[in-house]
């Protein structure tokens, strides 16, 4: 295991976890395993805080975990302009990866895996070191960066028509899914990742989604930076090895099924996702 499963859970609320946070864990897990989008959670909970939404994510985090998955990083949502207007927020949030998330290029995804489908282009960070100690700050996050590789992220959300505010998308750990890395890996070094420019075209050649790196919060190490920091303040740092999705580049997309999708991102390389021709959601 990589992380402490439950240090979100102990710093933002304590020990003790109120009926309504248990029931909105409970109301996601169940829509995920019936493969039914459900109501959203917020109207569960005492407060629409971002601490809430954290707990509740942790929760099912640990769950996840008892049944046998395992943590191999974490996303960065909302870190668009485009897609916070989109979801209508305005700040960013984090999910967990985990090894059962990762889909190869060339195997088309299953949509009975998925609910609601979107797909975006990110950029995917491996970590060659831990980020825990001391003040962060631009230089340590990059050199903390082994490899860098272009991604598609396919988001999902567990809440009915994604009437989803930052609560419950948080709640639903960052409204994850699947994600796909691409090709080639190479190292971070002094690359500017403000100026990548991403398209991202479907089987036909059309343009579906545009944007460039300096859309993720200005620069994807920016994003890189404040989920180092925020992991930290919580007690739970990003560690060596893990897989950081910096966030979108730009809009995200509904996935169609049976459509094939590619994303270039200039001087990071190309990453592309299929997906099989039945209907999302409908059981395993």
């Amino acid at each position: 295991m990589i992380r402490s499963t439950c240090a979100i859970v102990h710093v933002m609320v304590g020990t003790s976890l109120s009926d309504e946070v248990h029931a909105a864990a409970d109301r996601l897990l169940r829509a995920a395993e019936a493969r039914t989008p459900c109501a959203p959670v917020r109207e569960l909970l005492p407060e629409s805080s971002v601490s809430v939404g954290y707990a509740v994510q942790s929760l099912l985090t640990r769950a996840r975990l008892d049944r046998g998955r395992r943590v191999v990083g974490r996303k960065i949502g909302l870190t668009s302009p485009a897609v916070q207007a989109q979801l209508g927020v305005d700040q960013p949030d984090f999910g967990v990866l985990f090894d059962d998330m990762l889909c190869r290029q060339d195997e088309p995804v299953a949509m009975r895996r998925l609910l609601q489908p979107r797909i975006e282009a990110e950029i995917a960070f491996v970590l060659g070191e831990d980020l825990a100690e001391g003040d962060l700050d631009e230089g340590t996050a990059r050199s903390a960066v082994a490899e860098v590789q272009p991604a598609l992220e396919i988001v999902d959300s567990r809440v009915a028509g994604w009437d989803i505010t930052i609560v419950d998308t948080i709640a639903d750990n960052a409204s994850s899914g699947l994600y796909v890395l691409g090709e080639p890996r190479q190292p971070l070094g002094q690359l500017d990742l403000r100026g990548v420019e991403m398209t991202l075209v479907d089987e036909e050649g059309g343009t579906v989604s545009s944007g460039s790196g300096s859309a993720c919060l200005g620069d994807p190490v920016n994003a890189l930076l404040w989920l180092a920091r925020t992991a930290q303040d919580l007690g739970d740092p990003l560690r060596a090895g893990e897989v950081v999705l910096s966030g979108a580049l730009g809009p995200m997309v509904p996935v169609r099924a049976g459509a094939r999708y590619t994303a270039t991102l200039t001087g990071l390389g190309t990453v592309r996702a299929a997906f099989t021709g039945d209907s999302a959601g409908g059981g395993q």
